[in-house]
């Protein structure tokens, strides 16, 4: 399976080291196997820094049953829990090697920030969030598991 990573530069050697914290699965890096997902992202990151240009990082994923994965699939219940947990502070996250699920983009954490604040409930937010476009995320919490499941493939400009 091909995963792809939006940047503002080449990622020929992910690691954990840069991450954001208090991100959808934590503190992690983070790969998409859509690829129009991670080339948005590279365009948003190099605005962010002064840059029409982004750069979107390939990589082959060789998944290994050695590494704890946990994947939330169509899991949305157990997943707006995680979401918020990890958004929060929590390190939750940190029992796992790879996590992949769903993507809370702009439009969909406004749903889950109305869970999160109590305006909605657990059903009508589920409900809600199946109306937006979703994509996914894989985020790689331990070096280990990305050094032993990604292959770097190279990079394209965007």
């Amino acid at each position: 399976m091909i995963l792809y990573h939006g940047s503002n530069l080449d990622v020929k050697n992910p690691d954990v080291l840069h991450s954001q914290i208090c991100l959808d699965f934590g503190v992690g890096f983070y790969v998409t196997s859509v690829k129009e997902q991670a080339e948005r992202w590279a365009k948003r990151k190099g605005l962010l820094l002064g840059s029409e240009i982004g750069i979107v990082s390939i990589y082959e994923y060789i998944e290994d049953n050695n590494f704890i994965i946990k994947d939330f699939v169509d899991d949305l219940e157990t997943w707006i829990d995680f979401v918020c947990d990890c958004r929060n502070g929590s390190d939750s996250y940190k029992q796992y090697d790879l996590i992949k699920g769903k993507v809370a983009n702009d439009k969909v954490f406004r749903v889950v920030d109305m869970y999160k604040q109590g305006v909605w409930n657990k059903e009508r937010t589920i409900k809600e969030i199946k109306v937006y476009e979703t994509y996914d995320q894989f985020a790689f919490i331990s070096q280990k598991a990305i050094d032993s499941m990604l292959v770097y493939k190279g990079c394209f400009e965007v």
